[in-house]
């Protein structure tokens, strides 16, 4: 008798969808509640009240570019503020085909049957030809969708840094004012600065794929740096032997890293997101993490830096749209490009020029 083949993630593709499981019901609502135009107090009071629905809506009017929406969008994460700030964060980021969609899926059902309400904010990588989304992340986690204390919501990366949407700090705050004390923050993982995620976690998952090259990879990376977790994913079947080499190798490359401010040393871990092995011991790692961070203070000194950040991040994204959006410095910004294709101006004089003429306006 020939033998079968070990049961091995490596044998399931994780770029192919799964087929769509949307709940009719949830679609109807859906559309009753667009039909009524929920906004305003009534939107924030069905938010604070859970209902996805609402929770929904909301980020679709965080993430509109429309001015009138963009007010509208500030009232309401003003009124979710005072009762954010009781979840815990955790970033998620691993290159693509490392099974983050699956971990994820894993992961958040885990903590559902540990009763924990569970958002996942899934960066959809967004088409340089259609500008629309490509994954359908929330088609692919088919069955943690379906479960009530799950809320998941694939929006589309843009431009952002880090392949962070734009609106996920906003975000955020709504899924916590819904009660929702995990946030599962994933980023697409493909080359771009994951600096932007780890500024509004408190904890930092990196995934990583053993066999593949990729223990070489994540040395030479800084991502390792900022990591408080390495999980070697797909640590199964005919792949086992692979994983448990890499989580040698990444241990070792950590000890060359400096000590964390938290005090935390970060941890390597085997995990089969296929087979539901090892998600248990991040959770115990997880919260032997946030004790430490909650005793020595570190926890709530990263939130307050954290929103520091993000205030001067945000007085510099207005600045500059405000420079780009001026009608003159459009005009003058024409008149520079091109006179820098006929090398009459260096790129340093006309930024200076530009600036400049800016500033006198």
């Amino acid at each position: 008798m020939s033998k079968q083949p070990e049961k091995s993630a490596l044998n399931k593709s994780e770029s192919t969808p799964a087929s769509p499981n949307i709940n009719p019901v949830s679609i109807n609502k859906i559309k009753a509640y667009r039909r009524q135009q929920l906004k305003g107090e009534e939107l924030s009071k069905q938010l604070l009240e859970g209902n996805k629905t609402a929770l929904s809506l909301g980020i679709t009017l965080i993430e509109s570019n429309q001015a009138t929406h963009q007010k509208e969008a500030q009232k309401l994460v003003e009124t979710c503020l005072p009762y954010a700030s009781k979840s815990i964060r955790i970033g998620i980021t691993g290159v693509p085909g490392v099974g983050k969609s699956t971990f994820i899926e894993a992961f958040g059902s885990y903590l559902v049957d540990l009763g924990k309400k569970v958002a996942v904010l899934a960066v959809d990588p967004t088409s340089s030809v259609s500008r629309g989304s490509i994954l359908g992340d929330k088609t692919r986690m088919e069955k943690l969708v379906t479960r009530k204390n799950a809320f998941i919501r694939p929006s589309p990366s843009g431009d952002s840094l880090g392949g962070v949407a734009k609106k996920t700090r906003e975000s955020i705050i709504l899924c916590e004012a819904a009660g929702f004390d995990v946030i599962l923050i994933e980023t697409v993982g493909v080359g771009q600065s994951e600096t932007t995620v780890h500024s509004m976690t408190d904890f930092f998952l990196l995934l990583k794929l053993a066999g593949a090259g990729d223990e070489l990879q994540g040395i030479k990376r800084g991502i390792i740096e900022m990591a408080d977790a390495i999980i070697i994913n797909k640590a199964d079947g005919e792949n086992l032997k692979a994983a448990r080499n890499a989580r040698l190798e990444f241990k070792r490359a950590l000890h060359l890293y400096p000590p964390k401010k938290s005090s935390w040393e970060p941890k390597v871990l085997l995990c089969s997101s296929l087979n539901n092995t090892g998600i248990e011991e991040i959770w115990d790692l997880l919260k032997d993490y946030f004790n430490l961070t909650q005793k020595n203070n570190h926890f709530e000194h990263n939130r307050s830096e954290q929103n520091k950040f993000w205030m001067l991040q945000t007085i510099n994204e207005h600045l500059k749209n405000q420079f780009y959006q001026h009608p003159e410095i459009k005009l003058a910004l024409k008149e520079q490009l091109k006179a820098l294709d006929n090398n009459e101006i260096t790129p340093f004089a006309a930024a200076e020029y530009l600036i400049e003429k800016y500033n006198s306006l």
